[in-house]
């Protein structure tokens, strides 16, 4: 669970996300980053007995900075409104699929995972992936508490071709999926869970379903150019 005066922080930072007010509570944000940091790691070290892939990550590597790079972004508010856990087999400096948790107020937290919007050499294995064995892909999302959790990949605005990628056909069986440019699936977690102690076991419950899907999408990224380990 969070506690109470983290949710609050975020309801506030967004009505006043500025320098200032920001430096003024900033204490605040030292307990809100120590809470934060607290989840991921009881995250963490609950998904480590599920996946030994994360063996060797630790929870500093699965938070983000508060700060927003705001170099090429039209919005230029300093800070970012949500908490983000990032559970990435091999840590970050590996570019593979992720568990990935969102905690935001008001109705818009979830958890799941994926890759979102892989370079062109990644995108490229995946697709691979996805048309050699399509069938172990469809297990994946055929899988009941898969199913039941996200019913079907994220389909996102422009993140999906309108026709064929290069190489493949129209006819492919996997074409639908093929199309994408990022493969995650969500599930939303609701606000009054935020601070309850069934948070944990809530969360748990989605990353477990979707541990499928990370491995399916990494055996590809990890394999060589020509489909073997």
């Amino acid at each position: 669970m969070l506690q109470q005066e983290t949710i609050g922080f975020l309801k506030e930072l967004r009505q006043n996300n500025n320098k200032e007010w920001f430096d003024q509570n900033r204490k605040r944000y030292e307990k809100v980053k120590a809470d934060y940091l607290g989840l991921a790691g009881r995250l963490l070290e609950a998904m480590q007995k599920e996946d030994p892939t994360l063996d060797g990550v630790t929870a500093k590597e699965c938070i983000f900075r508060i700060n927003r790079d705001i170099r090429f972004s039209n919005d230029k508010t300093p800070y970012k409104t949500n908490l983000g856990i990032a559970l990435h087999p091999g840590s970050k400096k590996f570019n593979m699929a992720a568990y990935y948790i969102h905690i935001e107020p008001d109705g818009q937290s979830f958890a799941g995972g994926g890759i979102w919007m892989p370079d062109t050499a990644l995108l490229s294995k995946i697709r691979k992936e996805l048309h050699y064995f399509y069938s172990d892909f469809q297990e994946v999302l055929a899988n009941p508490g898969f199913k039941k959790t996200f019913k079907d990949l994220n389909i996102e605005e422009g993140q999906k071709l309108s026709r064929p990628p290069k190489g493949y056909e129209a006819n492919d069986p996997a074409i639908e999926y093929l199309k994408l440019k990022s493969f995650t699936a969500s599930a939303p977690i609701a606000g009054e869970l935020l601070t309850s102690v069934k948070l944990v076991p809530h969360i748990m419950d989605v990353l477990k379903n979707i541990k499928p899907l990370i491995h399916f999408i990494n055996r590809g990224l990890i394999s060589d150019e020509e489909g073997g380990l």
